[in-house]
Formats: C-alpha cells, sequence, structure tokens
C-alpha cells in the first residue's frame, strides 16, 4: 500500500512527441466473422491514414447484449479458439502498429470478464485489462433501462497500465470512466493517455459521455481517448456513439457522431507538459488534508 504523490510525475517525464490516434466506430452485428472482418478494415483504413495507436470499441466483436456474451466468449488461452484476439495480434504485427483491443468477452476458468487486449508492433500482448466496474442499474420509472453486468460477467481487480511506442497508456472499459480515483492513480503512475472503450446508451450517453471525459482529462492534465460501437449495432440498448479525443486542458480535439466511422487525429504530447507549466496542479494538492491510496501499486508496477 502506498499513498499517491504525483509531484515527480507531473511534467518531468513527458515525453514530446507526436502521434496520430486511430478511433474505430464500429457496426456490430451477431456475426462474429462478420465483426472480425469490419475491425480488420477499419483498422486498416486508420492505418493508412497515419495511425499508429489504434482503439476499438467495447464489446466490437459481440453484441452488447447478456445472451451473447456467453456464446461470443473466447478462451485466450487456446490458440485455436480466440480468433478476435489472434487478428489483433497479426494486425498489429502486420502494420507495425500498437492496439488497445476494444473489449471482448473473455472465458477463464468458467467465468467471463469484459475484458481488453494491448498489443504492441510485434504481436505480442502488452497488457490486458478486465472491467473493474460492472454496470449495475435498475429502472425506476416507466421506460427507464434496466441492465445488470454483474449477471455475465466477473469484474477485473487491478489497473492497467502499459508502456507501448507511442506513450504510457492507462486502460479503463465504459463504466470505469466514472471512477475518478482510477484516472487519478494512472496520472500519478505516468500515465499520459487513458483509452476507454466504451458503450454508454443514448440516456446515458447525452449526460455524461462527453462529460466525463473532459472531467477525467482537465482533472489530471492528460488526455483521454474514448472510442464506442455505433448506434446502429445490435445488442440489448441504443448505444450512443460519439467516439471521442480530448486533450489535457479538456478540450474536445475530436469526436464521431453516432455512425459508423474511423477518425484519426494527432496527439501532442508537449501540450500535457505545457499545461502543467500553465497551471501546475501538483503545487496547489494540499497532501496534508487529503490523498489517495495506491493498494495495488506492488503488484502492476
Amino acid at each position: 500500500m502506498a499513498s499517491l504523490s504525483s509531484s515527480s510525475s507531473w511534467g518531468a517525464n513527458i515525453t514530446h512527441q507526436q502521434f496520430k490516434i486511430g478511433l474505430c466506430q464500429l457496426s456490430v452485428s451477431t456475426e462474429k466473422e462478420t465483426n472480425l472482418a469490419s475491425a480488420r478494415s477499419s483498422i486498416e483504413l486508420a492505418v493508412k491514414q497515419g495511425a499508429a495507436l489504434v482503439v476499438l470499441p467495447e464489446m466490437w466483436n459481440c453484441p452488447y447484449s447478456s445472451d451473447c456474451f456467453a456464446k461470443f466468449a473466447e478462451d485466450f488461452n487456446d490458440k485455436n479458439g480466440c480468433p478476435s484476439f489472434s487478428m489483433l495480434s497479426e494486425l498489429a504485427t502486420c502494420h507495425n502498429i500498437t492496439i488497445v483491443g476494444g473489449s471482448v468477452p473473455e472465458l477463464d476458468n468458467n467465468n467471463i470478464y469484459n475484458t481488453c487486449c494491448v498489443f504492441g508492433p510485434n504481436g505480442k500482448l502488452l497488457a490486458k485489462h478486465r472491467k473493474l466496474h460492472l454496470f449495475d442499474i435498475q429502472s425506476v420509472a416507466p421506460g427507464e433501462l434496466s441492465f445488470k453486468e454483474s449477471d455475465s460477467f466477473t469484474a477485473g481487480d487491478k489497473p492497467t497500465i502499459v508502456d507501448t511506442d507511442v506513450c504510457r497508456i492507462g486502460i479503463g472499459i465504459c463504466h470505469d470512466i466514472r471512477f475518478p480515483e482510477l484516472a487519478m492513480l494512472y496520472q500519478a503512475r505516468g500515465v499520459e493517455l487513458i483509452c476507454y472503450p466504451g458503450a454508454f446508451n443514448v440516456n446515458t450517453g447525452s449526460m455524461l459521455w462527453e462529460l466525463e471525459q473532459r472531467a477525467r482529462a482537465v482533472d489530471n492534465q492528460i488526455c483521454v481517448a474514448t472510442c464506442s460501437p455505433s448506434r446502429n449495432s445490435s445488442g440489448s440498448y441504443e448505444i450512443w456513439g460519439h467516439s471521442t479525443l480530448v486533450g489535457p486542458a479538456g478540450e474536445v480535439i475530436a469526436k464521431l457522431g453516432h455512425e459508423e466511422a474511423v477518425l484519426v487525429a494527432e496527439i501532442d504530447l508537449s501540450t500535457i507538459y505545457y499545461q502543467r507549466q500553465s497551471i501546475p496542479l501538483h503545487k496547489h494538492k494540499q497532501s496534508n488534508i487529503y490523498g489517495l491510496i495506491d493498494l495495488k501499486e506492488e503488484e502492476t508496477l
């Protein structure tokens, strides 16, 4: 257990480089092979536009529906039974890129996880993030959405930080974005970009999707990227879409609408350094009054 102080990581280790990120907002169907083909073509389109880092949506190979998760789940240890995993590894190698592979249902020891895999340019698995905060909501009025993700998934138990060729990345999945403590932990560990594959519904999306991204970015003076399925995807509810890239001042750099599309935009990591120099929040913190305790530091460093 360690008490986190961000003063040593704010600005000193930020790499001054630019790179392009591709956000692939996919239309997810009820056919896995169709979804894999769509992801492949979208990744290749992002690469053609210069993306060095490509991000896919939450549940890109599977409709976001409780009756589909077990059917579409893949055991990553079964090399012949994980086509989604294998394809992303292949594409990362073929195009010499880093891929944040959205999320797919992962089968492991009879449990199913909502899992994001990160692959490096050599095709190797760099990190695996299992969604920490499961989305359980109960309608309180007629017509409101009820959904209990914990009926289908087992929650992950640790944060995920990965050093890549482009920058240090923290991973969250959808509902993970609602918890600022996770983003604070990532910032204190030197993360420059948080990627949140997500599938907000139209109700929570219209109210909170952009708000949450901008809040996580501006409070921690880091970049935030989200990637959603498109609205016309199959599943148990209507998806908001609007995949977005946000800069360290909370500014929206680029975003999509709700349709299927690929967004390629530039990230300039030096803006993180300049934002922290201009408004040095790390010097303003009152660590004698409050602090964040990192319970998983030794396990994930």
